[in-house]
């Protein structure tokens, strides 16, 4: 179905996540995902939704009068016309924010925007998906952000940050899985290890709680 993309929902809300912490934004939020994290808080995005057009995604994105989009899903790598949907916003002005797994290749995606690469941790259960190909295809605009879950998660983001040299492609974020990894702790060791990090929450669900469509 050339020039479609399987659309859960595009709404408006402020951004909870990443350096746009805090601003109004449209969301695209795609249908579908090869992966099944065990903390996955979008698990309605896996299936359904309904085909639309480009232009209609765009009408969508035009009414919602924000500069910054943000694409996310499910997995939106997962559609290949989200590509060319990213590029047309881009070109349109928008400021350009894709959220995705790292689990497939970004390096087909238009330069101009701001890639949040999710890289999976072991209690994730998806550790084995990451794509570590991606990491050179990163650059200082972009961002990679871990979901820890535990002590085990956290001491292999601290490995694979000091491994794969992570700060020296783009600012990383430490976010603590919701009911799993208590804040106060995360934020505790990152002080203790001094690590070049940005500990991160999620905003939204402090404001509205976990409900779809925020």
């Amino acid at each position: 179905m050339d020039g479609r993309l399987r659309i859960t929902e595009i709404f408006h809300s402020l951004q909870g996540e990443t350096r746009s912490v805090g601003r109004p934004a449209t969301f695209v939020r795609l249908t579908g995902c090869p992966l099944r994290c065990q903390y996955c808080d979008t698990a309605y995005a896996f299936h359904g939704g309904e085909w639309q057009t480009l232009d209609a995604i765009m009408a969508s994105v035009q009414a919602g009068g924000n500069h910054l989009v943000v694409v996310t899903g499910g997995e939106p790598l997962a559609q290949a016309d989200v590509l060319p949907l990213l590029t047309r916003l881009c070109d349109d002005g928008y400021e350009v924010f894709l959220e995705t797994s790292g689990a497939l290749p970004v390096a087909a995606v238009d330069p101009r925007v701001v890639k949040v690469l999710d890289l999976k941790t072991p209690d994730s259960g998806e550790s084995g998906r990451n794509l570590w190909e991606n990491l050179p295809y990163l650059n200082a605009q972009d961002q990679i952000k871990l979901v820890i879950c535990s002590r085990q998660d956290y001491d292999w983001a601290k490995e694979v940050l000091q491994r794969e040299n992570l700060s020296q492609h783009c600012e990383v974020l430490f976010s603590p899985a919701q009911g799993e990894m208590p804040l106060r702790d995360l934020a505790d060791w990152i002080l203790a290890d001094k690590l070049p990090v940005r500990l991160q929450i999620q905003l939204h669900k402090l404001i509205w709680g976990d409900v779809p469509g925020r």
